[in-house]
């Protein structure tokens, strides 16, 4: 019985389901659509002799219901934000929070790629159990209806499998870098988070659900944090790429002339360049010359790269400013 109805003594039309018809305007089923009922998650229905008559009200609720569920929250946590509702509180601020939380955590924007573009990148290779990987990782994902077709989530995390692969790591050892990346990733996310919660977040967490006050205010505080992370991360990366890659070099180099004197009297910092290397400048500069050649033409290069990188930035904020 779906069709129009009428309340009071002016005519109107208005939806009204028999369970059936609003497990299929929903997607829910009737056994679901039921559970809600005995859980208190649905108004109770209008009851017509032996039939029970939903409305529009229960088509949102359950509309709201899975929405929530997708976002990973619980029935018994959907039931308290669907009772602050009913109570008057609102779900705004609450489902604006959880709308930001939600929202990306990149400016990075996801593309396609076909197989045979996928081959090509790595040198023509087809090798189907590395695409499997990829899409088991994530790397890649899989467009229905189009098998030669995948979305790519992280065009920048592909990119740098394609350059290592060029370089001549094994697939199979990329993807298993990632696999123990993650592992480490992860930790490092969850700590942020039980950090933030622990110092930001804990006062917003005694109202169950929060106000639309309280809400509203951490989801502007996630707006706030939500760079901070990855700035965090990528500082820290590159102060132990530093160190280590120093420590790298000095050890496979082996012998040499230390030029620590170039840099810094910190022997994690200091660099041993290869005889020929040290010959070459000697004969260019003058032996008296070697040590303020290599610092300044490392102070070169380190500006350059600086600069390239403010560049990349500027043309990224302009892209976005033209977005916006």
């Amino acid at each position: 019985m779906s069709g129009p109805g009428t309340t009071g003594g002016t005519s109107r039309l208005r939806a009204e389901y028999r369970i059936e018809d609003l497990a299929h305007a929903s997607g829910a089923t009737v056994r679901t659509i039921r559970a809600y009922q005995d859980r208190g998650l649905l108004p109770t229905p209008e009851r017509r002799g032996r039939a029970n008559v939903y409305g529009e009200t229960h088509l949102a609720r359950l509309r709201q219901i899975a929405d929530l569920l997708d976002r990973g929250y619980t029935l018994a946590s959907i039931k308290e934000l669907l009772e602050a509702w009913d109570e008057g509180r609102g779900l705004g601020g609450v489902l604006g929070l959880v709308a930001e939380v939600h929202g990306p955590w990149t400016d990075e924007q996801a593309d396609r790629i076909t197989r045979d573009e996928l081959h090509r990148k790595f040198g023509g290779i087809q090798d189907d159990q590395a695409v499997a990987e990829a899409v088991e990782l994530g790397v890649l994902e899989p467009i229905p209806g189009k098998e030669d077709e995948f979305l790519v989530p992280s065009p920048q995390e592909l990119s740098v499998a394609v350059e290592l692969h060029a370089a001549g790591v094994p697939l199979t050892a990329i993807s298993g870098h990632l696999r123990e990346l993650r592992v480490q990733v992860e930790h490092i996310a969850s700590r942020f988070l039980e950090f933030t919660t622990e110092h930001v977040f804990a006062r917003y967490l005694g109202h169950r659900p929060p106000t639309d006050a309280d809400a509203a205010e951490a989801a502007e505080l996630v707006r706030r944090l939500r760079p901070l992370a990855q700035q965090t991360v990528d500082a820290e990366l590159a102060r132990a790429m530093r160190m280590f890659a120093t420590r790298h070099l000095h050890h496979h180099l082996g012998t040499g002339t230390p030029l620590g004197a170039a840099f810094s009297a910190d022997e994690s910092r200091s660099v041993l360049l290869p005889p020929d290397t040290i010959q070459a400048v000697q004969r260019l500069v003058g032996t008296e010359n070697v040590t303020s050649f290599i610092t300044a033409a490392t102070e070169r290069e380190v500006q350059k790269r600086t600069l390239d990188t403010l560049a990349t930035s500027h043309a990224k904020s302009r892209q976005v400013d033209q977005i916006d």
